[in-house]
């Protein structure tokens, strides 16, 4: 920083000490643990010996700016120094094995991390092994040093980064040349969505113009009403239309995709929502303002009378046009309230869907309140009501029933459905269903997450968010514990056969000799599931199951596996319905050359189906020399599949959201355990973002330890797979520079997850030239 930053940030530094130090201008241990905002108590006591240079047992202003001066501006020797200390506990100008695994031990709750005994004794070892040079069974600041250096992305930014007061404020002010959306990139990236929207509001303008000359005779107030009414007419209209879920999903397929933004179909709606909000309120006023003119022109009735009775006799209906247009305004208003974000994502999502059932009554009404709107409605009413008849016929043909439950962590409701023959979908599309046990006439959707490859049951993953999703989790954690008290030998045989059948599925896995799948290899199951008659038999995707049975932990992999069945999963037959399945932006990954799929928590579903599909296409390629196990891959494109390389990157906030599908990830893996000569075809990224950063003061033990373990035992402490995981956030433009440079043809980003990330990404697609698509619903 310059000499002029440091004076303002002193002065910051100074403001927040007094904030925090009060009257008698020290800080004590307390008021430091409450400032530093740590987990762990052991890292806020070492740093507070260490800062407390007198030992009077407090900290004052000048302690503080000398500790952070040699943490900000000190040369990397002065930090490394200060972390050596901090890990020496005893102060005995060495670290013994004991110190290391109680630092690791602070380092894994900071950094919500948990693990077993045994694997902190591991990582302990693997740290100290690595670090003690000499074996002499301590670790001195050469050697911590020395071990740093062959870490060199650790020594880029080394500081205390969960101490925000500790920190300088970000100084540099970001100074944008062009606003965003007036960049060449964001006007190629977005040129079907911007087109047409510049398409709509020429119509609508146009429309407008018109009729309001048509009106003219009138008066002002009445011209402006006749304007917005022919508005309201095409926009209530075109609502319609973009809620064609199965023409949209049959467009898809067909070239008008590369000429209308179908994948916006629900920022359109928006935008129509919000433009009949406008339209709806300018026609009412003018209305309103066109009757006081009339009341004082020619004095036969008073306002109320023009507004909330028919004896004016406007209206084609029996004069019905004021009193249909005060409703209309209501719900139209009532509509657009319940349906906002804060309704939707605070846990009220029957708040919106029971409000905007209101549509049927607002067409009802716009018929009888308007002269001409029929004219507009009838084409499009009618493929809606067809379409509403048959999603009616085809959730209610056939017996569908929900014939497995697995309760996840983070009240995650995974359910298996029986798959009817006729039910064809692609990965990535969602389905509307109803569970009349849970709520007999509400339907909700959710993204089928298994591959269409799999015959005989559909996935669906429920996060628990709303009432009908808690509700949903609730009612079979409660079942399931009903049934083991009412029907206990029952389910204890159930249990002991499944059980016993998936004790020997893993001790196969042990005995195998090869891992990759061919397009030979029938025996390799594409998912985790398979039918045995008319029930399906399930390994829980839970975490390490695979991993410890290649291992050869076979006696705590079964007695883990015996615990979960018995407490988070049952079978059953509990009758639903199921309204689909309809498209999504991800139909068009099959057509890409260099997908990139991000993920963000339960935000994998759609990418859990179709991982599975590329990785049967995949295997169906794979090819095995017969004289020996090298095995490969045909680049071969075809009109089916054009991939030659998947990036998959899963970002969860904690360590147990990995347990939903990382046997599925632990699968994909096996399917191409061999190094193909161009590269992997699938390469998976995993980001903790509770975890702390390499860089980080309280962490840069912990993430040593666990990359030299992972390189030694080849598979990751927290999630068990081959795939490191990362702590923090992505840096989204080294993550995309890379993808850049890898050049395997045209690259497309596919997420699913929160809007703000989203916003995030697409700026940096934009500033690629990636091609984004969000997953909406």
């Amino acid at each position: 920083m310059s000499l002029d930053e440091d004076t303002r940030w002193l002065e910051w530094v100074t403001k927040q000490f007094e904030s925090i130090a009060g009257e008698d201008k020290e800080i004590d241990l307390d008021e430091f643990k409450t400032a530093l905002k740590v987990k762990e108590s052991f890292f806020a006591e070492r740093f507070f010996a260490l800062f407390d240079s007198d030992g009077s047992n407090s900290i004052s202003l000048d302690e503080l700016l000398k500790a952070l001066n040699l943490l900000i501006h000190g040369s990397e020797s002065d930090k490394l120094h200060f972390l050596f200390q901090v890990y020496d506990v005893d102060g005995s100008g060495s670290i013994d094995p004991d110190e290391l695994r109680t630092v690791l031990k602070s380092c894994l709750r900071e950094s919500a991390i948990s693990l077993p005994e045994e694997k902190l004794d591991d990582l302990t070892l693997a740290l100290f092994e690595s670090a003690d040079k000499d074996n002499s069974g301590s670790i001195t600041f050469e050697e911590l040093k020395a071990e740093l250096e062959t870490f060199p992305e650790v020594m880029e930014n080394l500081t205390i980064s969960a101490a925000n007061w500790l920190k300088p404020p970000d100084l540099e002010q970001k100074r944008r040349q062009t606003p965003r959306y007036l960049t060449r990139a964001y006007w190629h990236n977005n040129s079907r969505k911007l087109l047409f929207l510049c398409l709509y509001s020429f119509l609508n303008v146009l429309l407008f113009i018109v009729y309001m000359l048509q009106h003219a005779a009138g008066g002002l107030w009445l011209m402006l009403a006749k304007g917005c009414g022919i508005c309201l007419d095409l926009n209530c209209t075109f609502i319609v239309v973009l809620m064609l879920r199965r023409c949209l999903t049959w467009l898809r397929a067909t070239w008008v995709v590369r000429v209308l933004p179908l994948d916006q179909n629900i920022l359109l709606h928006q935008i129509v929502g919000y433009a009949i909000l406008v339209f709806s309120v300018a026609h009412t006023m003018a209305h309103v303002m066109n009757f006081i003119h009339l009341t004082q022109v020619h004095e036969s009735y008073q306002l109320w009378e023009y507004v909330f009775t028919t004896r004016p006799g406007i209206g084609w209906v029996k004069g019905t046009a004021s009193i249909t247009g005060v409703v209309l305004q209501v719900l139209i208003c009532l509509m657009v309230v319940c349906s906002s974000t804060f309704v939707r994502r605070s846990g009220h999502f029957e708040v919106f869907y029971w409000s905007h059932l209101s549509y049927i009554w607002v067409w009802a009404l716009l018929i009888i309140h308007c002269t001409n709107f029929w004219k507009w409605f009838v084409a499009p009413g009618i493929i809606f009501l067809v379409e509403k008849l048959v999603g009616i016929a085809v959730s209610r043909m056939g017996g569908l029933y929900i014939v497995e439950v697995n309760l996840l962590p983070s009240k995650v409701t995974h359910l298996v459905i029986k798959r009817p023959p006729f039910f064809q979908f692609k990965p990535g599309d969602y389905v509307y269903i109803n569970i009349p046990v849970i709520a007999k006439y509400e339907w909700h959707p959710f993204t089928i997450s298994s591959a269409p490859e799999q015959q005989d049951t559909i996935w669906l993953h429920v996060r628990s968010m709303g009432q009908w999703t808690n509700r949903l989790f609730e009612y079979f954690r409660q079942s399931d514990s009903q049934a083991i008290s009412n029907k206990r030998l029952t389910a204890s045989l159930r249990n002991h056969r499944h059980q016993t059948k998936t004790q020997e599925e893993l001790f196969k896995s042990m005995s195998c000799n090869g891992a990759v799948a061919s397009n030979e290899d029938v025996a390799v199951e594409l998912t985790l599931y398979r039918m045995n008659g008319a029930r399906s038999t399930s390994q829980k995707p839970h975490m390490d199951q695979t991993v410890q049975a290649e291992l050869g932990d076979a006696p705590s992999t079964t007695r883990e596996i015996s615990t979960k069945l018995s407490e988070n999963h049952r079978y059953c037959d509990i009758k639903c319905y199921v309204d689909g399945p309809y498209g999504t932006p991800t139909r068009q990954i099959f057509a890409s050359e260099h997908a990139v799929l991000i993920g963000a928590g339960i935000g994998i579903t759609p990418f859990a189906s179709i991982l599975q599909s590329i990785m049967y296409r995949y295997r169906m390629r794979k090819q095995n020399c017969p004289n020996c196990n090298y095995s490969w891959c045909e680049t071969i494109k075809d009109n089916e599949m054009m991939l030659r390389k998947v990036d998959f990157i899963w970002i969860n906030r904690d360590q147990k959201s990995f347990e939903w599908f990382v046997s599925l990830l632990t699968k994909l893996e096996m399917d191409q355990a061999d190094e193909e000569p161009e590269g992997r075809f699938l390469e998976m990224h995993m980001y903790m973002t509770s975890a702390l950063s390499k860089n980080d003061m309280k962490a840069i033990g912990l993430q040593m330890a666990l990359d030299l373990l992972a390189k030694k035992e080849k598979r990751d402490s927290i999630t068990g797979l081959r795939t490191r995981t990362q702590p923090g956030r992505p840096d989204w433009g080294k993550v995309f520079q890379k993808v850049s440079e890898e050049k395997k043809g045209k690259v497309h980003v596919f997420y699913c997850g929160s809007p703000a990330l989203a916003k995030v990404i697409k700026a940096q697609c934009e500033h690629f030239g990636f091609n984004f698509y969000k997953e909406n619903f």
